[in-house]
């Protein structure tokens, strides 16, 4: 099991993945939009990282910078393997990957959001070291 990092060739995969997650729960999807975003920050390593394995699964990083947080943070900002492959290893090997891109960056702490019911996911970022707060994640569009 080896995710890489993802090159342009890998969008159009990548944006299929993301369609299937984002219709298993059941997010509004825009594949074009998608492809232009996830070529921005391939083509530019300064926004994060994408890592894949080909037709199974990704993990996309985004970084950022925060007092609070000592420094450089960065955001798990999707994580997604296909059902078929789901049981495998996928899930913690991609938060591995992540992380030690983060830590190759000189980020400080790493954050991700779940969605409250998905125990099985909660499960996993438990296992591999992440904390709930009691903090609610709140956004503002500033382009909508």
């Amino acid at each position: 099991m080896n995710f890489r990092p993802a090159t342009l060739a890998d969008i159009p995969q990548v944006v299929q993945l993301r369609s299937a997650f984002y219709a298993e729960e059941g997010y509004p999807d825009d594949p074009v939009r998608a492809t232009q975003l996830l070529a921005q920050l391939v083509s530019d390593p300064r926004y994060g990282r994408l890592f894949v394995i080909e037709g199974e699964a990704y993990v996309l990083v985004t970084f950022g910078f925060s007092l609070e947080f000592d420094g450089r943070d960065a955001f798990v900002d999707e994580l997604y393997v296909a059902p078929d492959a789901r049981g495998r290893g996928y899930g913690t090997r991609a938060l591995a990957i992540a992380e030690e891109a983060c830590r190759e960056h000189g980020v400080s702490a790493i954050h991700l959001e779940v969605e409250l019911e998905n125990e099985k996911a909660h499960r996993l970022y438990e296992r591999t070291g992440y904390e709930a707060h009691s903090r609610h994640l709140m956004t503002k569009w500033l382009t909508k």
